[in-house]
């Protein structure tokens, strides 16, 4: 399936663009995204957290993601 998938952030930074299609196969779970994001873009293993937003909510472990879904990376958050 393909996902369209939104940066933001230091993930954008990492991933040199806002937005990405990106192939995972079919039935695939948040956490699969997670891994293969991290497999092709090492530098988010640096994150020290990232979350994963589907459809404006965030993802849980074992979501599975749908072709349709509007996923977004939310990297860590600091300030004051």
């Amino acid at each position: 399936m393909k996902l369209n998938i939104l940066m933001f952030g230091i993930t954008k930074d990492i991933i040199g663009q806002s937005k990405l299609a990106f192939e995972l196969p079919d039935r695939s779970t948040v956490p699969d995204l997670i891994a293969s994001l991290k497999a092709k873009y090492p530098a988010l293993k640096d994150l020290s957290s990232m979350m994963i937003a589907v459809n404006n909510e965030y993802g849980q472990k074992d979501q599975t993601l749908q072709e349709s879904d509007e996923v977004a990376l939310i990297p860590p958050v600091s300030g004051g």
